[in-house]
Order: C-alpha cells, then sequence, then structure tokens
C-alpha cells in the first residue's frame, strides 16, 4: 500500500482547519469603535511592513536564482535547483503572511472575547494561533508533497537506487529558499519590534512614568506592530524552514542508508513525511482540547496549553510504532523509540525553559528579588541564570543524540562507527528531529498564541477599558511570555537535531556534485579507491580527511563558533541603533507635541513605525547575507573538510549561545511581569523601573539575536549543500 498519499491529504486538511480556525476568529467582534480603529492601525502598520521587507527580500531572492541558474548552466548544480530555492522561500513568506494576517485580526477579538471571560479569551487567542500552526505544517506538507511527485516524474531512472537520492537532494535544496526568507523575516522583524519596544519602555515607563502601551506613548503603536512582523511573521517562517528541513534532511539520510535495498529505501524517504502527516491530525485534535476555568492562574493556564501539547505528543509516540511496522521496517522498533528520543527532548526542553522563564517558579522570582538594589544586579543575575539554564537542553540533547543514533543501530556499542551502522545512526537522530517537530501544528499554536495575547493587552490599554479586563489580559500575557519561550527553546532544540541531520546530508550532496563533474572514483593515498556512487559517508570521510588532526577542519570549528557570536553582535547592535533613533523621536514628541502626556493631544504614530521600519530594512541585509556568504567562501578557501569545521563549529556555539540568549530574555520580562502583578512594591516602584531596564536589554537576546541563531545554523548548512558542487569543483585546499 502506498502510504505516501497520507501526505498531501494531510497538508489539505491542515489548510482547511487553519480556515475553519480563522473564519470562527473573524466572526468574534472587535469590540469598541476606539478598539476596531487601534487594531486597524497595527493591521495596516504590519502590512505595510511586510511588504517593504519582501520588496528587499525579493531582490535578493531573483539575485540568487540568477546564480543558481549559472551554476546549472555550468554543470556545477541542478537545474531544478533555482526553481526549488524560489518555492520554498515563497511559501516561507506565505505561511508568514497568514498567520501575521490572522495575528492582526486577532487581537482586538481577544481582548473583547475577555470582557466576557477568561477562557473566552483564550479560546480566541490560542485558535488564531493554531491557524498560524496548521498554515505552516499545511504549506510544508504541501511544498514537499508535490516537488516530490514533481521530481519523481522527471527525473531520470538510475541504478542502484540512485534515482531517489538525487530526488531528495534536490528537495533538500528548496530548503535553502525557505531558510533565506526565515533569516530575513526574523532578523528584519526582531529589530523592528525591539527597537519599538525598547523606545517605548525607556522613555514611556522609565522616564515618563506612563503604563505599558498606554495611548500617549509615541511608540506603542510600533511596539504592538512589532509583536507581529517579530514573533508571528518570523517566527512562522522560521518553524517553516525547521519544520521542511527536518523531514527532509531525513528522506536524504533514508535513500543513502538504504541504496542497497531498493524497496526499503521508498519507505525510509517515506517515513519522516507520514509520520509529520499523522502528527497534523493528531495536532488538530489537541487543538481542541485547550481550556480553562475562570480566574486560572498563570500555572492553571500553562496546564491547560500543555494539555493539548502532552496528548498529542502522547499518541504520535503511538502511532509511530504502527507506522515504522507498517513500513515493514526491520528495525522498526529501534526507530520508533528515536522518535520518542525526539519528542522526550522536545518535551523536557520545553519544561525545563518553562522553569527558568515562567514566574511561577524560582529563577524568574530570584531575578525580581535582585531589583531592590537596582538594574546591575537584575542584569548580573539574568544572565547568570540564562547560562545555569542552557544545561538542561545541551544534556537533553546529547542523550538525544545517543539514543536515537544507538537505538536505530539495535545498540550495537562495538560497532557504532561501522560504515553501515553510521549511515543508520544518523538516520535514527534525523528521524528524531522529526519527532520532536511532528505536532509542530499545536506546538507553534502556543507560540503563535503569546503575541496574540500582547497586542490584546496593548488594545485594552490603549481603548480604556475596565480593569479587569486589563487583568485577566496580563494574565494571558504572561502565559504568552512563557509559551514565547518554551516555542524557542523548542526551536533550538529541533534546530540541533536537524543541523546534525544536514551535516550528513552535504556528504549526500558531495557525492552528487562529484559525479555530475564526472568524478566516479575516490582515490586514497595508499593506492585504494572507491566508486564514488558507492562510497560510504566513512569514505568520504576518510578521502576529505575530515578530522580533528586536520587544520582545515580546526580553521572551520573556529570560523562557525565565531560566526554565531558575530551574528548576535550584528543583530544586538543593529537593534541599538535603531532604539537610539526611536528614544530620540519618543523624547522629542513629548518635548515638542504639547499635551500628549495629558491626553489632549495624539502621538505621531506613523513617525515612529517609520522609524522601526526604515531600520529594520537597513539592519537586516550585512547580518543575513553574511550567513549565506562565510559557507561559500569557506568552501573555495577550504574545501570539504574546512565546510564540515565550520558547519560543527556554528552548531555547537550557536546551540548554546541560542539557549542561553532565549531564556535570559524570557527571564527578564516575566520578573517584570512578576512585580507588575503587585508584587515587591508593584507597578511604579524603584524595582519596577530595574526589572525594566533589565527586561530592555532581554528585549533583543530573547527577540532578535537568540531566536535567529537556530536559523543561521540551519541556513549555512542549506547554503553549503546547495554550494557543494562548487566546493569541489574550485576549492582552493
Amino acid at each position: 500500500m502506498n502510504y505516501f498519499y497520507l501526505v498531501p491529504v494531510a497538508s489539505i486538511v491542515a489548510l482547511i482547519f487553519a480556515y475553519y480556525f480563522f473564519k470562527g476568529m473573524m466572526k468574534e467582534s472587535e469590540g469598541t469603535e476606539k478598539m476596531k480603529t487601534i487594531a486597524r492601525y497595527v493591521r495596516e502598520g504590519a502590512m505595510s511592513y511586510l511588504k517593504q521587507q519582501y520588496k528587499v527580500v525579493t531582490a535578493v531572492f531573483i539575485v540568487l536564482a540568477v546564480l543558481f541558474a549559472a551554476m546549472a548552466f555550468f554543470g556545477l548544480q541542478n537545474s531544478w535547483v533555482p526553481f526549488a530555492f524560489l518555492t520554498g522561500g515563497f511559501f516561507s513568506g506565505l505561511a508568514g503572511f497568514f498567520g501575521m494576517k490572522t495575528a492582526t485580526y486577532a487581537s482586538a477579538r481577544t481582548a473583547n472575547a475577555v470582557r466576557r471571560s477568561l477562557n473566552s479569551g483564550l479560546q480566541v487567542a490560542f485558535r488564531s494561533g493554531a491557524v498560524m500552526g496548521l498554515v505552516v505544517v499545511g504549506l510544508a506538507l504541501l511544498d514537499i508533497s508535490a516537488w516530490y511527485l514533481i521530481l519523481n516524474h522527471f527525473v531520470d531512472d538510475a541504478d542502484a537506487g540512485h534515482k531517489l537520492i538525487m530526488i531528495t537532494t534536490t528537495m533538500l535544496t528548496f530548503g535553502m529558499g525557505a531558510s533565506t526568507q526565515a533569516l530575513f523575516a526574523r532578523v528584519g522583524g526582531g529589530i523592528y519590534t525591539k527597537a519599538a519596544d525598547v523606545g517605548a519602555d525607556l522613555v514611556g515607563k522609565v522616564e515618563a512614568g506612563i503604563p505599558e502601551d498606554d495611548p500617549r506613548n509615541p511608540a506603542t503603536i510600533a511596539d504592538n506592530v512589532g509583536d507581529n512582523v517579530g514573533d508571528v511573521a518570523g517566527m512562522g517562517a522560521d518553524l517553516y524552514e525547521s519544520y521542511c528541513g527536518s523531514i527532509l534532511s531525513t528522506a536524504a539520510l533514508g535513500a543513502s542508508a538504504f541504496i542497497l535495498n531498493p524497496s526499503m529505501q521508498q519507505n525510509a524517504v517515506f517515513a519522516p513525511m507520514i509520520i509529520a502527516a499523522i502528527g497534523v491530525f493528531l495536532s488538530i485534535l489537541g487543538i481542541f482540547l485547550v481550556r480553562t476555568k475562570e480566574n486560572a492562574s498563570v500555572k492553571q493556564l500553562m496546564a491547560s496549553l500543555n494539555r493539548g501539547v502532552n496528548v498529542s505528543a502522547v499518541l504520535i509516540a503511538i502511532a509511530t510504532f504502527g507506522i515504522l511496522y507498517l513500513l515493514d521496517f526491520s528495525n522498526w522498533l529501534g526507530l520508533s523509540f528515536s522518535v520518542i528520543a525526539g519528542l522526550l527532548a522536545g518535551i523536557i526542553i520545553g519544561q525545563g525553559t518553562e522553569y527558568f522563564t515562567s514566574h511561577s517558579y524560582k529563577p524568574t522570582r530570584d531575578i525580581a528579588a535582585s531589583a531592590k538594589t537596582g538594574p546591575a544586579t537584575v542584569i548580573i543575575s539574568g544572565m547568570g541564570t540564562g547560562f545555569i539554564s542552557t544545561v538542561i537542553p545541551v544534556i537533553t540533547i546529547v542523550l538525544a543524540i545517543m539514543v536515537s543514533y544507538l537505538a536505530a543501530i539495535r545498540f550495537d556499542v562495538q560497532n557504532m562507527v561501522s560504515a553501515e551502522n553510521l549511515s543508520m545512526g544518523l538516520y535514527g537522530i534525523a528521524i528524531a528531529a522529526v519527532g520532536m517537530l511532528s505536532t509542530l501544528g499545536i506546538t507553534l499554536a502556543t507560540d503563535a498564541y503569546g503575541p496574540i495575547a500582547d497586542n490584546a493587552g496593548g488594545n485594552a490599554e490603549m481603548s480604556g477599558l475596565e480593569p479587569e479586563v486589563r487583568k485577566r489580559t496580563d494574565a494571558l500575557d504572561a502565559l504568552g511570555n512563557t509559551t514565547a519561550a518554551t516555542g524557542k527553546g523548542f526551536a533550538i532544540g529541533s534546530a540541533a537535531l536537524t543541523g546534525l541531520a544536514l551535516l550528513a546530508s552535504y556528504m549526500e550532496e558531495i557525492r552528487i556534485g562529484m559525479l555530475r563533474l564526472g568524478n566516479d572514483v575516490l582515490e586514497f593515498t595508499n593506492g585504494e579507491t572507491v566508486e564514488v556512487a558507492k562510497a560510504s559517508f566513512v569514505d568520504f570521510m576518510n578521502y576529505f580527511q575530515v578530522t580533528l588532526m586536520n587544520p582545515k577542519v580546526l580553521a572551520g570549528i573556529f570560523l562557525g563558533s565565531m560566526m554565531a557570536f558575530l551574528f548576535c553582535g550584528l543583530t544586538m547592535n543593529a537593534v541599538g541603533r535603531a532604539a537610539q533613533k526611536m528614544v530620540e523621536e519618543v523624547r522629542r514628541q513629548f518635548r515638542e507635541i504639547k499635551g500628549i502626556l495629558t491626553g489632549e493631544a495624539t502621538p505621531d504614530y506613523a513617525c515612529c513605525v517609520g522609524i522601526s521600519t526604515k531600520g529594520a530594512q537597513r539592519e537586516m541585509l550585512l547580518p543575513s547575507l553574511l550567513a549565506i556568504i562565510v559557507p561559500v567562501l569557506t568552501g573555495l578557501l577550504l574545501g570539504v573538510a574546512g565546510v564540515m569545521g565550520l558547519l560543527a563549529g556554528g552548531l555547537g556555539a550557536g546551540f548554546v549561545l541560542a539557549v542561553f540568549m532565549a531564556n535570559s530574555g524570557g527571564a527578564w520580562d516575566n520578573a517584570k511581569k512578576y512585580i507588575e502583578e503587585g508584587h515587591l512594591g508593584g507597578k511604579g516602584s524603584e524595582a519596577h523601573k530595574a526589572t525594566v531596564v533589565g527586561d530592555t536589554v532581554g528585549d533583543p537576546f530573547k527577540d532578535t539575536s537568540g531566536p535567529s541563531l537556530n536559523i543561521l545554523i540551519k541556513l549555512m548548512s542549506m547554503v553549503s549543500i546547495v554550494m557543494a558542487g562548487l566546493t569541489v569543483a574550485w576549492s582552493l585546499l
């Protein structure tokens, strides 16, 4: 039986339910005229920014597509690559667009629903977030299944299972389009939102002493727009490429691992797609399970969301055994445990992130307590917490890698890195990444929920709704901060496993590149030869001398580690420069437009929106283009060994740094929220002002630099894969 057709069916079902939830949200009332007006300002600002961003990204995509076409013309690249690259970018951007469109319509409706009850507000916000989750998985599976059917029809038959290797490695390249679009969206959106947020907080809350989201603050509309362009459109594009990357890298490794067994090779390619397809159905089930009682605490609200996520995860774990058994894997039991290792890793990383960032737990409350002695101790405490918080995710990923690898090779510890076991073990790690992301439909819904709840609180404040409504939106917002931090940890964890799989897939693309250039034989220094078409992963590692004693590998490791820190430095400074202009503009308006602080005059919101838009467009280019240029130059200068070092260094340093930044920022944010709930002096106290400074420092940590790192890790891998033919043909060393 051909189970492949479950994949396009699941994609269509996901898109149908996304439309159903969207229509359900649109039936809700936006509330008062003032609520509608504010929502319209935010919606128009978000769409205006997105149009500008897509213009810049389109220009970059055209240049890269022409480059790939030229490489294909000279035989350095598959002729399908330019088209695959463009579709990957298009669908990634489309996922972000639909998610943001939904979020900008949902915020006022959530605020109005909260006027009825807390549960009503949670339902509207969460199901609106589910639109984002289901659009991402629906479009991803649609893109994957369409490309498989197209390539399967047009790619010529090859001997010994090489047709599937050609198909899967070509499909991998559309991941570069998705990654490129995601990086621009994350970096640009992150710079936009944090420039506005920092300006609004420093001048409005600290200097002027007015509440968050106060309509008297000129930067407040830009701040609310930023929540959508950064945390919805950017995040949607980010997780779209993570999802695609995990499925496609696993398919490529399956085609390679089972090359001598054509019947199983087909099933190994289909397995990650089918697991993801079943995950769609179970995510939809989980979405319907999320509801809460009135006057629920943040902890109880989190339990409501976790109920849906955990039920979906348990059911996909059970379903995996049946899927791999029906696909007739000889080691179906071991591979099933590989998938479960990935699922459990995602849950543990999420729980660990919740512990270190939620104000229901000791670490964040300790940061809040440190505010008694000023902002310096808040920053020190938050950074210390962030550093310590890396322990759980790193140990979890290490265990997930070892368990998934060993389970896939039947725990044959004595021959762990034999040629056959290495291929199967890497397939086990890759399918663990698929397991972690298999319920992305609902896990992304919990993440997208955050900025919707945040904007709902902003709308309630600016519209002057009664205190009880604001209290409820604050509860939803605090939960949103935790789910956003959890979602970032989840995305970073999946990037680590997917990055390892892409590292292995790079060697498969090197094989294809060598064959395309007519290099049919690997000639070793001892005189032995191996046919390229039959060479194992170990053969390629030996041929290119990918060992820690090779200075090219060591040089690459240092370059990859540096890239993580350079990227963070560039994006942090970009936020700083844009924020300085925002601070100056807000101060100017307070000084020159008489009557703003008394509510007698309306601030110039459009000017602040323009500053964030221009700053983001200008500043996002350099860090994003470096992620594309550095792997190409490394390949040309240091060859395959240098690229492997670059990707390994970037993966290790980028993963740990991303966890630190996301968790520090999340903890600072929730420490501020904890004090705003009335603890340690409450709003307006010196402790509150100290935590506002900490939150301001943490904003670019958690919403710009940190979450962009997981895309950097995968984009460098994707660029290396696409440029493999060029590396083989032209490397100097």
